[in-house]
């Protein structure tokens, strides 16, 4: 059973990782490890504005992030949210 959906249309959401969150990938969603590619970054403290497309324009959309500042994760993707340092 494939359960990798979509966010729901018209909804924004607000998440937190206070404590920093594991590496991942910036470009794959479904990436489980680093692999040659897919711009594995590491993450501090942050927060995340998820489901917001039109508020994401003119932020950075690298694949590899400066993580020190806002960018935006996952960029053309259906995934794509802001990244938000607190530290």
């Amino acid at each position: 059973m494939d359960r990798k959906k979509e966010p729901p249309k018209g909804k924004v959401g607000f998440m937190y990782m206070l404590a920093g969150g594991t590496d991942g990938s910036n470009t794959d969603p479904y990436a489980t490890k680093p692999e040659p590619g897919n711009n594995w970054v590491e993450t501090g403290p942050h927060v995340m504005i998820v489901n917001a497309t039109d508020m994401m324009q003119g932020y950075p959309m690298d694949p590899k992030p400066d993580t020190s500042r806002p960018y935006v994760m996952w960029a053309g993707t259906p995934y794509a949210h802001l990244m938000i340092p607190v530290k």
